[in-house]
Protein backbone atom coordinates (compact mmCIF):
# COMPACT_ATOMS: atom_id res chain seq x y z
CA UNK A 1 0.00 0.00 0.00
CA UNK A 2 1.85 2.68 -0.93
CA UNK A 3 0.40 6.14 -0.61
CA UNK A 4 0.27 8.68 -3.72
CA UNK A 5 1.16 12.35 -2.70
CA UNK A 6 2.87 15.52 -4.14
CA UNK A 7 2.95 17.28 -0.79
CA UNK A 8 3.88 15.84 2.73
CA UNK A 9 0.77 17.58 4.21
CA UNK A 10 -1.41 15.29 1.86
CA UNK A 11 0.65 12.34 2.33
CA UNK A 12 0.27 12.72 6.03
CA UNK A 13 -3.12 13.00 5.88
CA UNK A 14 -3.87 9.63 3.89
CA UNK A 15 -1.96 7.51 6.56
CA UNK A 16 -4.25 4.67 8.02
CA UNK A 17 -6.25 6.04 11.28
CA UNK A 18 -4.60 3.50 13.33
CA UNK A 19 -1.24 4.80 12.41
CA UNK A 20 -1.75 8.69 12.18
CA UNK A 21 -0.62 9.33 15.67
CA UNK A 22 2.36 7.42 15.91
CA UNK A 23 3.28 7.98 12.18
CA UNK A 24 3.12 12.13 12.97
CA UNK A 25 5.81 11.41 16.59
CA UNK A 26 8.12 9.69 14.32
CA UNK A 27 8.08 12.16 11.48
CA UNK A 28 8.80 14.93 14.94
CA UNK A 29 11.37 13.18 16.09
CA UNK A 30 12.76 13.06 12.99
CA UNK A 31 12.10 16.61 11.68
CA UNK A 32 12.80 18.06 15.34
CA UNK A 33 16.18 16.57 15.46
CA UNK A 34 17.92 16.76 12.07
CA UNK A 35 20.72 19.14 12.26
CA UNK A 36 20.63 22.07 9.91
CA UNK A 37 20.51 21.85 6.49
CA UNK A 38 18.43 18.78 5.26
CA UNK A 39 15.61 19.86 3.07
CA UNK A 40 12.05 17.92 3.00
CA UNK A 41 10.09 16.62 0.43
CA UNK A 42 8.55 13.89 -1.20
CA UNK A 43 10.58 11.52 -2.88
CA UNK A 44 10.45 7.89 -4.05
CA UNK A 45 6.59 8.30 -3.04
CA UNK A 46 7.76 8.67 0.85
CA UNK A 47 8.51 11.43 2.43
CA UNK A 48 12.05 12.53 2.76
CA UNK A 49 14.71 14.63 4.29
CA UNK A 50 17.53 15.40 1.85
CA UNK A 51 20.48 17.15 1.06
CA UNK A 52 19.30 20.04 -1.18
CA UNK A 53 21.08 20.85 -4.68
CA UNK A 54 21.99 24.01 -3.23
CA UNK A 55 24.12 22.60 -0.97
CA UNK A 56 25.18 19.46 -3.02
CA UNK A 57 24.67 20.58 -6.99
CA UNK A 58 25.79 16.87 -7.90
CA UNK A 59 22.69 15.27 -6.27
CA UNK A 60 21.83 11.98 -6.29
CA UNK A 61 24.36 9.27 -9.00
CA UNK A 62 21.00 7.44 -9.04
CA UNK A 63 19.11 10.01 -9.90
CA UNK A 64 20.44 13.42 -11.64
CA UNK A 65 19.28 16.34 -10.72
CA UNK A 66 17.23 14.64 -7.43
CA UNK A 67 18.46 15.80 -4.06
CA UNK A 68 20.58 13.61 -2.49
CA UNK A 69 18.36 11.31 -0.16
CA UNK A 70 19.49 10.93 3.42
CA UNK A 71 16.01 9.67 5.79
CA UNK A 72 12.65 8.50 4.11
CA UNK A 73 9.56 7.63 5.89
CA UNK A 74 6.47 5.43 4.67
CA UNK A 75 2.81 3.97 5.67
CA UNK A 76 3.75 0.63 3.83
CA UNK A 77 1.03 -2.12 3.88
CA UNK A 78 2.21 -3.84 6.90
CA UNK A 79 4.43 -1.77 8.24
CA UNK A 80 5.59 1.48 8.96
CA UNK A 81 9.24 1.86 7.49
CA UNK A 82 12.23 4.21 7.95
CA UNK A 83 15.20 4.45 5.48
CA UNK A 84 18.56 5.85 7.33
CA UNK A 85 21.31 5.90 4.24
CA UNK A 86 23.55 6.91 7.08
CA UNK A 87 23.26 3.65 8.45
CA UNK A 88 24.03 1.89 5.93
CA UNK A 89 26.89 3.74 4.31
CA UNK A 90 28.61 4.18 7.70
CA UNK A 91 28.82 0.70 10.07
CA UNK A 92 29.86 2.35 12.76
CA UNK A 93 26.33 4.23 12.83
CA UNK A 94 24.48 0.83 12.66
CA UNK A 95 26.07 -0.43 15.06
CA UNK A 96 25.40 1.90 17.66
CA UNK A 97 22.07 1.68 16.58
CA UNK A 98 21.54 -1.93 17.05
CA UNK A 99 23.28 -1.61 20.53
CA UNK A 100 21.37 0.77 21.57
CA UNK A 101 18.03 -0.06 20.62
CA UNK A 102 17.51 -2.51 23.14
CA UNK A 103 17.70 -0.14 25.71
CA UNK A 104 14.32 1.74 23.92
CA UNK A 105 12.02 -1.04 22.77
CA UNK A 106 11.48 -4.42 24.22
CA UNK A 107 11.57 -5.72 20.95
CA UNK A 108 14.41 -6.91 18.51
CA UNK A 109 14.38 -4.84 15.80
CA UNK A 110 12.96 -5.71 12.17
CA UNK A 111 15.79 -4.49 9.89
CA UNK A 112 16.87 -4.28 6.22
CA UNK A 113 20.23 -2.85 4.66
CA UNK A 114 18.92 0.82 5.39
CA UNK A 115 15.59 0.05 6.80
CA UNK A 116 14.07 0.02 9.93
CA UNK A 117 10.30 -1.83 9.71
CA UNK A 118 7.88 -1.28 12.85
CA UNK A 119 5.23 -3.54 12.58
CA UNK A 120 3.78 -2.97 16.38
CA UNK A 121 2.79 0.69 16.34
CA UNK A 122 2.93 0.68 20.41
CA UNK A 123 6.32 -0.17 20.81
CA UNK A 124 8.72 2.20 18.42
CA UNK A 125 11.32 4.02 20.04
CA UNK A 126 10.75 7.66 19.37
CA UNK A 127 13.51 8.85 21.66
CA UNK A 128 16.02 6.61 19.81
CA UNK A 129 15.20 7.78 16.37
CA UNK A 130 15.53 11.16 17.61
CA UNK A 131 19.08 10.67 18.55
CA UNK A 132 19.52 8.78 15.39
CA UNK A 133 18.49 11.80 13.46
CA UNK A 134 20.77 13.68 15.70
CA UNK A 135 24.25 11.57 14.26
CA UNK A 136 25.20 13.21 11.17
CA UNK A 137 25.51 16.56 9.85
CA UNK A 138 24.55 17.20 6.26
CA UNK A 139 28.54 17.69 5.87
CA UNK A 140 29.69 14.17 6.80
CA UNK A 141 26.83 12.65 4.85
CA UNK A 142 27.95 13.91 1.35
CA UNK A 143 31.58 13.28 3.04
CA UNK A 144 30.61 9.59 3.40
CA UNK A 145 28.44 9.46 0.22
CA UNK A 146 31.08 10.64 -2.05
CA UNK A 147 33.82 8.68 -0.36
CA UNK A 148 31.70 5.49 -1.30
CA UNK A 149 31.00 6.59 -4.41
CA UNK A 150 34.29 6.60 -5.51
CA UNK A 151 34.95 2.95 -4.24
CA UNK A 152 32.56 1.81 -7.20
Amino acid sequence: MQITSASIDDYLSRIPGNRQEIFRKIFDAINDNLPDGFCQGMSYGMIGWAVPLETYPAGYHCTPGLPLPFISLASQKNFIALYHMGMYAKPELLDWFVTAYPKYSKRKPDMGKSCIRFKKMDDIPLELLAELSKKMTVEEWIDIYETNLKKK
